[in-house]
Formats: C-alpha cells, sequence, structure tokens
C-alpha cells in the first residue's frame, strides 16, 4: 500500500500536458487539479486552451472556468482551496493528478507559499503611478537591477507581478527572491513531478499551430466580448492583451497575432526555466508512450510503512 500520491505535470504550454493528465487520471481511477491560473474564469475558454467539453468529460477536472474575471482570486487562495479539494479526494483515492502551466500556483500546492515582511502600501501605490506613466520596461528595467535572480523566471509580461517583487525589494531592501522558500511546509502526501519537453523548434511549431487555431476557433470575438474590461489583472494576458491592441487601433490584425505567437514563445520559455528549477522533476520527451511515464511514477512511489 503506498501513501498517498500527488502526480504533477509541467511543462512548456501547448505541450499536451492535458491529454497525459486524462490518460493518468483514467489509469489510476482519479481527478484532475487544475493549476493554470488562466483557465480559472469562466468568461475566458479559446484564449486560455481549456480542455475541450469531451476532455473535461473524460475526467474530472477541479479549478477549470469556476472564477468570474470580476472577482479577486490569487495563488494563497488557490492553495487553501486546492489543499481543501485534495483532502476531500484523498478520502476515497491514493492518487491525484495536477496539472498546470502556473509554477507559482503548483508551488503553492507542493510547498507552501512564501512568507514576506510587511510593506508600507503607498510603495505600491507609487509604482502603480510609475507603471501608468513609463510602461512595463521600466518594471522590468527596475526588477533587473534590483533582483536580477527573481527577473529570469519571473512572467515580465505581468506589471502585476513585477510590481509585487519591487514592492518588496525597495521596501526591505533585500532582494525579492531572498524571501522565497528555503523550507517546504510539509504536506500529507508524496508529490511525483512528470515534465514533458520537446525540442524548442517543436515547442515554437505547437505554440504556432496553437494560436492559429485559437483564432479559427472565435479568439478574436472571445476578445471583443471582454474587451472593455481590459483594465482587469484576468484579462492581462497572453492571447488578449495583443487583440486589444488591435481593437484600439494601434496594431493590425496580422501584427497582433504574429505578436501572441512571439509572447507565447516567450512565455513557454520562462515556463521551462521555472520547472528545471525543480531537480526532483522526471522529464520525459512528449511523444514518449504512456506506458513509460506509468514506470517512471511507480519506480517513485514510496510504500506507506516507510
Amino acid at each position: 500500500m503506498t501513501s498517498n500520491i500527488l502526480v504533477s505535470i509541467v511543462g512548456p504550454t501547448a505541450i499536451g500536458k492535458t491529454s497525459l493528465a486524462i490518460a493518468l487520471a483514467n489509469h489510476f481511477n482519479t481527478e484532475i487539479i487544475s493549476a493554470d491560473s488562466r483557465q480559472f474564469y469562466k468568461e475566458l475558454c479559446i484564449g486560455t486552451a481549456v480542455p475541450s467539453e469531451e476532455e473535461l468529460k473524460s475526467a474530472k477536472h477541479h479549478f477549470i472556468q469556476h472564477k468570474s474575471i470580476f472577482e479577486k482570486y490569487n495563488v494563497g487562495d488557490f492553495e487553501k482551496d486546492a489543499i481543501k479539494k485534495l483532502e476531500s479526494i484523498y478520502a476515497t483515492k491514493n492518487f491525484v493528478i495536477m496539472v498546470g502551466g502556473s509554477g507559482l500556483y503548483m508551488d503553492a500546492v507542493v510547498k507552501g507559499l512564501d512568507e514576506f515582511p510587511e510593506i508600507d502600501p503607498n510603495m505600491r501605490i507609487k509604482l502603480n503611478k510609475a507603471y501608468e506613466e513609463k510602461g512595463v520596461q521600466y518594471l522590468q528595467d527596475a526588477l533587473k537591477k534590483h533582483d536580477p535572480t527573481y527577473y529570469q523566471v519571473v512572467d515580465l509580461g505581468n506589471p502585476h507581478r513585477l510590481i509585487r517583487a519591487l514592492e518588496v525589494c525597495i521596501g526591505s531592501g533585500k532582494p525579492y527572491s531572498s524571501f522565497l522558500k528555503k523550507e517546504y511546509t510539509q504536506r500529507p502526501f508524496q508529490t511525483i513531478s512528470i515534465g514533458i519537453t520537446a525540442p524548442r523548434e517543436i515547442i515554437y511549431e505547437r505554440i504556432n499551430m496553437r494560436v492559429d487555431l485559437m483564432i479559427e476557433q472565435g479568439l478574436i470575438d472571445e476578445a471583443k466580448s471582454v474587451y472593455q474590461h481590459k483594465a482587469l489583472n484576468a484579462l492581462n494576458t497572453v492571447g488578449y492583451k495583443e487583440l486589444f491592441k488591435y481593437f484600439d487601433g494601434k496594431w493590425t490584425l496580422e501584427f497582433a497575432i504574429a505578436e501572441i505567437k512571439k509572447n507565447t514563445r516567450r512565455f513557454a520559455k520562462r515556463q521551462l526555466t521555472w520547472f528545471r528549477k525543480n531537480e526532483n522533476t522526471l522529464w520525459v520527451a512528449y511523444d514518449d508512450g504512456l506506458p513509460q511515464v506509468i514506470k517512471k511514477i511507480e519506480e517513485q512511489m514510496i510504500p506507506s510503512n516507510q
């Protein structure tokens, strides 16, 4: 008999995490926790690559389109909700699959959140004002100066993450990365992390194909439906923010689509940088068969009497 196990599936966008998660959930007769923060919102579907109806029916998923873009929902909220959900699933099952591209959200479930010093709220107000006046490039340059370590892994296109890191750097006088966890929260389950990878040209090709498919499926209309709320944090995400510039008349549609592809490729590169920090991740090729992945998982399982 094994202890409770969380199989965490990571990897860059468009690599095939959803299909592997479903195959593993069916093999182990269990459920899936989604830790993709872009897929939490019910108003967003095409641009966030939410699993299809058929995929959602083939295995029970949690935390897919369970929130509105108008609700405040952060990584701390997700950590509490995910741990509670895991407890309820483990009441009847030994295995749970977690899948997603949001490294911070996955780490919160596996390791717990970091503790940061109290910062004067005026610091955030000042940084928000600087962002409004000088743009995201200013925040990026400031973070590179104050914390080059965190600069390498943060989503550079997300001003809210940049501002959060900068307020800690400036307010404490120490790099944001210096507060990142040295000791992890003990969880009542064993985590086995499976990373999917592929040669860079394959990853980029799959991303380009996915973006073309999203446009065919109606991404432009979906972005138009939320355009009036473009200032919301939930909409500051690749696939939407580029189309908003097209709607603003600043970019052509062709250029906006090219930028979605470019920014998604950059996002995938940052995802890989984040996930490769975990030395315990077992990496598999994107075209490895299911039996090979299952064998890797079973080799890592620790009997509950140990």
